[in-house]
């Protein structure tokens, strides 16, 4: 069910929803991923043509992702999936043209008001740099441990 995200445009609310993915939607999502990793993977020296977006199509699981749009038109994805003592959030990626604006924060409140419903924590790791740690950290997720090229965080439920 579309939900508004006030305040994502200064001009009116953005109605965003989020589905299940279908096999199908992989290789818009490995776009996507490429084109919001490129930046942070030139940076650690690891971006790779190929190796970006065969990486998500190794570890495609759409019954555990979901596809985000905004104003129905594809803005994003999330995937989270069932782990050993909880969950772990991948694939977190938006458009360009819609981070920044609040709708990150929503898709996150929305899965974290359900794994803290289900007393489950999530786990989830970053590239060392990313603007998107700021994101994790201002909704409960704290570093666990770190290494040259990733960032493993942790939340637990109510986080």
């Amino acid at each position: 069910m579309p939900q508004p995200v006030p305040g994502f445009q200064a001009d009116r609310c953005v109605q965003w929803a989020m589905r299940p993915a279908a096999p199908t939607d992989v290789e818009a999502i490995a776009e996507l991923r490429a084109t919001v990793l490129r930046r942070d993977l030139e940076r650690l020296g690891r971006f790779d043509e190929h190796r970006v977006r065969q990486r998500l199509r190794d570890s495609f699981s759409p019954e555990h992702t979901s596809v985000v749009s905004a104003d129905d038109a594809f803005a994003g994805c999330v995937t989270l999936r069932p782990a050993e003592d909880g969950r772990r959030l991948e694939h977190f990626y938006l458009t360009p043209d819609v981070q920044g604006r609040g709708l990150g924060s929503a898709v996150l409140r929305t899965l974290l008001g359900r794994t803290d419903a289900d007393g489950l924590l999530v786990r989830l790791n970053v590239l060392q740099g990313s603007a998107a740690q700021r994101l994790y950290e201002r909704h409960g997720f704290t570093v666990e441990a770190e290494d040259p090229v990733d960032v493993y965080m942790v939340r637990r439920p109510g986080g």
